[in-house]
């Protein structure tokens, strides 16, 4: 029994030195640095605005000095950490909060990637609590899926009027991000989760008697409760949804503009200029002239 028992002790004690290893020799990414290859860099007063393409079939595993949002624009991701693996196609938004260990491995021939890295000094001076985000996870709200792109747009056509229009919506995303995770901390209804899968599953029409018989909740209830849950109106959400959609078919040029637009969900073409421009106040045209 003795020697059972120190037999053990030693195999822990070897899985312990192990981690301990691991966690000293694991890598620390400054600030500004990624894997990659960098196309593009920005400094904002303490946020660093970068785009790389992933060249790296598979990167360490790695801490970041900061926190920052990553964008996967082109190709295809796979974002792991402690906790799950999540494979990430274009479009897909994730923060990663400075004390999150992670690794990416590329599942396509090429991946190229967005990042909005912060000091956490800046937290300090735009008066905003870096403490409400925590670990990694993927972001499904809509409107922070178009500010990033608007903050992109901003960045890749850089002129005299740039550095505030990025400011003020540096702010309007962390705030959003934040009010976000707040609503996130709330227990929700287990119904939310699968009306999501729903609508970002389907880019057709869908009535809420279909939902309500999908989801087993009556027609009342999900009307009176889907504007709290997601922070706006079924149609708005669907709409925003399908335009997220079409922000990434817009990177690729083999795409026409017929083609995003049927791929993203929309009836005919001129449905689908009419909404884009009302979020982002140009046609899909000109946004995807601006981005070459």
């Amino acid at each position: 029994m003795y020697i059972d028992f120190l037999l053990k002790t030693i195999y822990y004690l070897n899985v312990t030195i192990q981690i301990s290893k691991s966690l000293i020799y694991m890598k620390v990414l400054t600030k500004g640095i990624y894997y990659g290859e960098k196309k593009l860099e920005l400094d904002n007063k303490g946020v660093i605005i970068s785009e790389y393409d992933y060249t790296l079939p598979e990167t360490d595993w790695h801490f970041h000095e900061n926190p920052y949002f990553m964008y996967v624009i082109q190709g295809n991701v796979l974002d792991i950490n402690k906790k799950q693996k999540t494979l990430c196609p274009p479009g897909s938004f994730l923060l990663h909060n400075w004390n999150d260990a992670h690794q990416n491995t590329k599942e396509s021939s090429f991946a190229r990637g967005f990042h909005i890295e912060f000091e956490r000094s800046w937290f300090d001076n735009k008066k905003l609590n870096i403490n409400l985000w925590e670990g990694s996870r993927l972001i499904e709200n809509q409107k922070m899926h178009h500010l990033l792109w608007k903050l992109y747009l901003e960045f890749r056509n850089q002129d005299a009027y740039s550095k505030v229009s990025i400011d003020l919506l540096l702010l309007e995303l962390c705030e959003t991000t934040q009010s976000d995770e707040t609503l996130e901390s709330k227990k929700q209804p287990s119904w939310i989760t699968p009306l999501k899968e729903l609508l970002h599953e389907h880019t057709e029409s869908l009535s809420l008697e279909y939902l309500s018989e999908q989801l087993g909740v009556h027609p009342v209830h999900l009307s009176r409760s889907i504007p709290k849950y997601l922070s706006t109106t079924l149609g708005d959400y669907m709409r925003q949804q399908k335009i997220k959609k079409a922000l990434s078919y817009l990177m690729n040029p083999n795409h026409s503009l017929t083609d995003v637009a049927y791929l993203s969900g929309f009836s005919d073409q001129s449905h689908f200029i009419r909404t884009f421009k009302s979020y982002f106040n140009k046609t899909p045209k000109v946004f995807r002239s601006e981005l070459s």
